[in-house]
């Protein structure tokens, strides 16, 4: 379901909050857009055009009212730190290859919500997208001293290099520069910390741009934006060589996940603020990918949901995805009429602009969280920071995905078991571990395995149950509690046959509870049923072992296992 409210529809008093909510995101994102162009190594023109198609497109196929897509600063990393090996900056090969990276990363995204394969990218885990933000949001800081500083620097995304830089020529910094961008990020920061529904960042915009020219700051060495061009984006053709594809599209497949990630989370977020769940993961891929694909024909680089603007849109109440086109229709108006007002615009400010916005995306707080609830995370988490902000964004990127996966390995191959006992005066079995009056049989040893079976832990599984065996001494009964079993391949189903035999080589009779429907169905089909008699499978453990008390009288012989 669109954003958009059908005309018909749509009603009068909407149209007041989508125009004041379009009104502001704009408001943000010209000096913001600006900002992250440069940081993409493109002129600032283009982020103000990345910001313009993009608005349009989202909101007919989108289905949150409040995503506000267009430039934003951790992609804007990503292109610079993929391209600059391939392209100088600056240059009209870096801004193809720019184009190109934006067709591919949509058409990979359109491709996925085709095959609705949007459930794939829940593979990433928060502590490993949290480390990337985190160390990216930083690098991200880093880069924007040099502007802070006034400083000429050759461009690069590894914060080692950049700090060797900038240490390597600081008896050159440009003290103006570094006052003018220091006082922009105070005003930035104390507006927020009033929360002042002024724009900050449109208000040191102006500031500096009236400072400098009627102060000439340009003659205490202030870097300034200097002229940008007039007019709307015009539609462009773009290079579909297959070899420049396969340059690109390790970049493009990083930010058609990265961006995905984060504008389905901001607007999950605002949704389920304003108690809207209709956010659609697959249609979300489709509007996304149809904004990048249709943007890079209008000289659009990377897109996605920014956080800052998306917050603003719903703080200020729209109502409709109208208010990303009001916003775009704002974007088209400066670009027709009002570039030349940018010229005296200081380079400081916008590092400044981008300083304030990015340090946000810093989390704090995750560190001692994880600290105390899962060290397997924490190390997910520091692996992939201390990575990123030493090997660069994209490998940071790479290293997170490589971690993530390695994780879910580790964890469906070892999975929690439990040896259970009765609870005294009840009818339930739990883990004796925990319950220190739970009780078993003495000849009788009852195990849950959480975890489903398949060729990844089935080793695990025979090992756990045969290491219990000979540790415990008469055993006659084995039963095991299958709950988590939901969906056994063939080499699982086969470890299990194996478990039944060597229990039985000891004269130990097996015992299967909490058999799914489906899974005895699969036991059906393959004959499992000429190896394990049926008789043998129960609802539940309470059920095996009133069968075996029935059968042989064990309730006087129950005592504590010790």
């Amino acid at each position: 379901m669109s954003t958009l409210v059908h005309p018909k529809k749509y009603s009068t008093s909407f149209l007041t909050n989508d125009l004041m909510a379009g009104l502001t995101v704009a408001i943000m994102l010209i000096p913001q857009g600006m900002a992250y162009a440069m940081m993409a190594g493109l002129d600032p023109i283009y982020g103000l055009y990345a910001g313009l198609v993009p608005m349009l497109v989202y909101p007919i196929f989108g289905t949150s009212k409040y995503l506000s897509v267009g430039p934003v600063a951790l992609v804007s990393i990503l292109l610079l730190s993929g391209l600059q090996s391939l392209a100088e900056p600056g240059t009209s090969e870096f801004l193809s290859l720019a184009l190109l990276t934006s067709f591919v990363a949509g058409v990979i995204q359109i491709l996925l919500f085709m095959f609705r394969l949007g459930f794939l990218v829940n593979f990433l885990s928060y502590p490993v997208i949290a480390g990337f933000t985190s160390a990216a949001a930083i690098i991200i800081s880093i880069s924007q001293l040099k502007y802070l500083f006034g400083l000429e620097l050759p461009r690069s995304v590894n914060s080692l290099n950049m700090i060797k830089e900038l240490f390597g020529n600081i008896q050159d910094i440009n003290f103006p520069s570094l006052i003018v961008g220091l006082i922009a990020l105070v005003i930035i920061v104390g507006l927020k910390k009033i929360k002042s529904k002024l724009p900050g960042a449109l208000l040191v915009l102006i500031l500096g741009i009236v400072a400098t020219k009627f102060l000439n700051l340009t003659e205490a060495g202030i870097t300034i934006l200097g002229n940008i061009p007039k007019g709307l984006p015009s539609f462009t053709t773009i290079d579909y060589s297959w070899v420049n594809i396969q340059k690109v599209l390790p970049l493009s497949i990083i930010i058609c996940i990265i961006s995905f990630i984060e504008s389905l989370s901001i607007a999950k977020t605002l949704g389920a603020k304003n108690n809207e769940y209709n956010i659609d993961a697959n249609r979300e891929f489709l509007s996304l990918g149809l904004a990048k694909v249709v943007g890079a024909f209008f000289l659009a680089f990377p897109n996605t949901g920014s956080f800052t603007r998306s917050a603003v849109n719903e703080q200020s109440e729209a109502k409709s995805g109208y208010s990303s086109i009001f916003a775009a229709i704002m974007v088209g108006l400066v670009l027709l009429f009002l570039t030349d007002m940018f010229y005296y615009l200081p380079k400081t400010i916008l590092a400044a602009i981008v300083i304030s916005a990015v340090f946000g995306l810093i989390d704090y707080k995750i560190f001692k969280k994880l600290l105390k609830t899962d060290r397997r995370d924490l190390i997910s988490f520091l692996t992939t920071f201390i990575l990123t902000l030493t090997l660069g964004v994209q490998s940071g990127v790479l290293s997170g995905i490589i971690v993530s996966l390695i994780l879910i390995i580790q964890r469906i191959s070892d999975p929690h078991v439990a040896i259970l006992g009765k609870i005294q005066g009840s009818k339930h079995y739990r883990n004796i571990e925990r319950f220190t009056n739970a009780t078993c049989p003495k000849n009788t040893l009852i195990m849950r395995y959480d975890g489903d079976l398949f060729f990844g832990n089935v080793d695990h599984f025979y090992t756990v149950i045969v290491n219990q065996i000979e540790q415990k001494e008469n055993i006659e009964f084995l039963i095991l509690n299958l709950t988590a079993l939901h969906s056994p391949d063939s080499t699982g189903l086969n470890k299990l046959l194996q478990v039944i035999k060597y229990a039985s080589n000891r004269n130990i009779t097996v015992l299967l509870t909490d058999v799914k429907g489906p899974v005895r169905d699969k036991f059906e089909r393959i004959g499992f049923y000429e190896f394990v008699n049926k008789q043998n499978i129960f609802l539940s453990v309470e059920n095996a072992c009133d069968e075996l008390l029935k059968k042989s009288d064990l309730e006087n012989i129950i005592t504590q296992d010790n």
